[in-house]
């Protein structure tokens, strides 16, 4: 079959900046695949290219980003997009959409079809005190009962008094708590922070020291009490081999996966697959994308049968989004089917 391939570029104003471990966040660019068979030029697919500066393996500059999105959609059987997982999470996601002739049904799964939910957490962003206990009121008013906090953008006491006051309110089996260090700590003082956060009834840490240091991280998922789960660790992962010894070597508690970064939808697919084989839970999660890519991600975790909470309600934080199906509400996401939307 041979394509027709096009793409555009999309900005996205944040509502309010948003605080990473990449700094503060005020506009999120995204570039959109559009597809087409030449033999039924009317029919098109529709993916998104989301990309994190500072994070996305395969983005230096937009110059050097669209340089490959040009010859890519000048040819897109020959040109290579293996190291390219922002791209190739687009490209797979436009051909399923024009599998579906359009209609953004990229899987046939009960999620999709608006028959069921999936729960997913309230994510708190990085900020000062008050800013962050403001968050996590909003989030325990809207039935949320899985709260991720974003960790070390201020000082760990107050981190730990905000994760108190938590718990002061709710106990474990009420509210379950996730913290993400982003690898903000340094591999000297993980193991002491790693035991107070456990001594809060902290569900697990993501990536608490930076990716790379594979043997500290391998002694930290051994010996802390601390559920750990790795995600900036697989960034760059892409044959079968590096992923299996990576999860052979460190052997972490969780993996959480993020197609525009871990290698697309198959690069995901195969992930789940050998976290599985070793007994490793695992969970999804949305890197900023808009609602065309949301969307892709939501309906990929729906093909699995996985009751931990996915990180999937990003849809609301720009000014302007694309118009979506994806409704949250009482802590779960799920599809509300729009006719307008499958024409």
């Amino acid at each position: 079959m041979a394509y027709k391939v096009s793409y555009e570029k999309k900005t996205f104003v944040f509502k309010r900046p948003s605080g990473t471990s990449r700094g503060v966040l005020t506009e999120k660019h995204a570039w959109f695949l559009h597809v087409s068979d030449t033999d039924n030029p009317k029919v098109k697919g529709i993916g998104e290219c989301s990309i994190i500066p500072g994070l996305s393996p395969d983005f230096e500059s937009f110059e050097q980003y669209e340089a490959k999105l040009d010859r890519f959609c000048e040819d897109p059987t020959n040109e290579d997009i293996t190291a390219w997982p922002s791209l190739l999470f687009g490209w797979e996601s436009a051909l399923l959409d024009l599998k579906s002739e359009g209609r953004r049904f990229y899987f046939d799964n009960p999620f999709s079809r608006g028959e069921t939910s999936l729960p997913i957490n309230g994510l708190i962003w990085m900020g000062d005190e008050e800013f962050m206990q403001q968050q996590i009121q909003e989030k325990l008013a809207s039935g949320f009962t899985t709260i991720k906090m974003k960790i070390g953008a201020i000082d760990f006491e107050t981190e730990l008094r905000l994760l108190r006051s938590i718990r002061g309110q709710y106990s474990k089996e009420e509210i379950t708590l996730r913290v993400d260090a982003n690898g903000a700590f340094s591999v000297q003082e993980a193991p002491k922070k790693l035991s107070a956060l456990h001594r809060l009834g902290i569900h697990s840490i993501e990536q608490p020291i930076k990716a790379g240091q594979w043997d500290a991280m391998k002694e930290l998922c051994r010996s802390s009490e601390l559920p750990i789960a790795l995600d900036e660790e697989l960034i760059g992962i892409h044959s079968t081999r590096a992923k299996e010894l990576l999860l052979d070597r460190i052997r972490p508690h969780y993996i959480i996966l993020k197609p525009s970064l871990h290698g697309g939808i198959s690069g995901t697919q195969e992930w789940v697959s050998l976290a599985e084989e070793r007994n490793i839970a695992w969970w999804m999660t949305s890197a900023l994308e808009s609602n065309i890519g949301l969307e892709v991600i939501c309906q990929l975790a729906g093909n699995y049968d996985n009751d931990l909470p996915q990180g999937l309600g990003t849809g609301s934080l720009y000014v302007e989004n694309v118009p979506s199906d994806l409704v949250v509400e009482e802590g779960k996401i799920f599809r509300r089917l729009n006719d307008e939307l499958e024409r």
